[in-house]
C-alpha cells in the first residue's frame, strides 16, 4: 500500500516514515524543505534500508497538488504533517499560518475525496483545548477559543475535515499531540530546526552544546508548583508509532465513526524547570538559563488523559522523559560533531 506523507522530512514526519517502512508500507514523501533537509532521506535509508519516494512540492500551489494525485493514483492513505507549527511565530505572522496550514489542507482534501481509499490522518494539537478547565485533558474536553493563530488553524482544520467527511467517502483520525521531543535511538534522524528553535528541547540542547548563549524560560509566576508552565512531553518515536496504528485502523475499517479523535501524550505533566533539571541529570551539563516574561499564546498547563488512546487505539507511550531527553542530547552531539 502506498501512503502519502506530507512534511515527511520534518521532525515527526521523518520518524513516522521510518515506522511506516518498518511495517512494510510503500511511502511517498512530499516536502517543500522550508523547515527540513533532503539529507533526512539518507537517515531514513540508514535506519530502514530503504529510501522513500520523494517529491519536492509546495502544497500551497494547488496545481502542484492536483498533478501529484494525477501522477500517483494508487494512494491508499494520507498522513498530513505539512504545516507551520510555532505558537509565537503564528502570533507575529498570522497570514503565513492561515495560508500554509489551511490552504494546503483544502487542496489535499479536494483531491483525496475523489479516491476510493480516502483515509486521512491529521496532525492536530492539544492547543485546540486552549487552557483546558481541568487536567488531565480528555478527548471530550471542550474545544476552547484559540489563543494563537497556530491553535486556530488546527481547530479550523479539524472542522474542515469533519465537514468533508459528512458528505464524501473520507474517513479521518485527528491526532491531538502534546509535546513531541527526542530523536531516533540510532541518531540517524532527529529534530533539526532551521534558525532559532521555537521549541524548548532543541533550545536546551543547543544551549548545552554552546550554540546558544542562554536559555530563556518564559515566566515563573504561573499557578504551578514551581511557577513554570507544565506540558506533556512525548518521545517522537512513540508518537510516530501511533500514526501507523491509526492508519491501520482506517485501512482495516476498524474505525467506528467517520472522524475519530485521539490524544497522544504520556499522561504526565512536567514543568519547564523539571525538564531542565532532568536534562542536566542525563547529560551531565549545567544549563545557563534565565527567567524572562511570559510568552503570548502560552497556556499554564496541558497534559493528556491517554486512556482512550490506550484502550481504543491500542497504543501507549513507552519512553520516559529522561530517555527522550537523552536521545535528543545524543542527536545534538552527533550533528555538531
Amino acid at each position: 500500500m502506498k501512503i502519502l506523507v506530507t512534511g515527511g522530512l520534518g521532525f515527526i514526519g521523518s520518524h513516522t516514515v521510518v515506522e511506516l517502512q518498518n511495517e512494510g508500507f510503500e511511502v511517498l514523501v512530499v516536502d517543500n524543505l522550508s523547515n527540513s533537509s533532503e539529507k533526512v532521506l539518507d537517515g531514513i535509508f540508514n535506519i530502514t534500508g530503504k529510501k522513500p519516494a520523494f517529491e519536492k512540492i509546495d502544497l500551497r500551489d494547488k496545481s502542484s497538488v492536483q498533478k501529484l494525485f494525477q501522477t500517483h493514483q494508487n494512494i491508499s492513505g494520507v498522513i498530513h504533517f505539512a504545516a507551520s507549527k510555532a505558537v509565537g511565530e503564528s502570533v507575529e505572522n498570522p497570514l503565513l499560518y492561515y495560508e500554509n496550514n489551511i490552504n494546503t489542507l483544502v487542496y489535499l482534501l479536494q483531491e483525496l475525496k475523489e479516491l476510493p481509499n480516502a483515509n486521512f490522518i491529521f496532525s492536530s494539537s492539544c492547543t485546540v483545548y486552549g487552557q483546558a478547565e481541568k487536567m488531565p485533558i480528555t478527548e471530550n474536553a471542550s474545544v476552547q477559543p484559540a489563543i494563537s493563530p497556530y491553535g486556530n488553524t488546527k481547530q479550523i482544520g479539524e472542522e474542515i475535515i469533519s465537514d468533508v467527511a459528512k458528505v464524501t467517502k473520507l474517513n479521518a483520525i485527528l491526532l491531538r499531540y502534546f509535546n513531541p521531543i527526542g530523536a531516533h535511538p540510532s541518531t540517524e534522524i532527529g529534530e533539526l530546526p532551521l534558525g532559532i528553535p521555537q521549541n524548548l528541547i532543541p533550545y536546551i540542547t543547543q544551549t548545552a552544546i554552546g550554540l546558544r548563549e542562554q536559555l530563556s524560560i518564559y515566566g515563573n509566576d504561573y499557578q504551578t508548583p514551581d511557577g513554570t508552565a507544565i506540558r506533556d512531553y512525548i518521545h517522537v518515536v512513540d508518537l510516530a508509532k501511533a500514526h501507523v496504528i491509526a492508519l491501520q485502523r482506517l485501512l482495516n475499517n476498524r474505525n467506528v465513526e467517520k472522524v475519530e479523535v485521539f490524544n497522544l501524550g504520556t499522561g504526565t505533566g512536567s514543568s519547564v524547570l523539571e525538564v531542565v533539571n532532568a536534562f542536566e541529570k542525563v547529560s551531565g551539563q549545567k544549563l545557563n538559563y534565565k527567567i524572562v516574561g511570559r510568552r503570548e499564546g502560552d497556556v499554564v498547563e496541558a497534559y493528556a488523559n491517554t486512556d482512550y488512546a490506550n484502550t481504543v487505539l491500542g497504543w501507549k507511550a513507552q519512553s520516559t522523559l529522561e530517555e527522550a531527553l537523552d536521545s535528543a542530547w545524543k542527536w545534538e552531539q552527533k550533528i555538531r560533531s
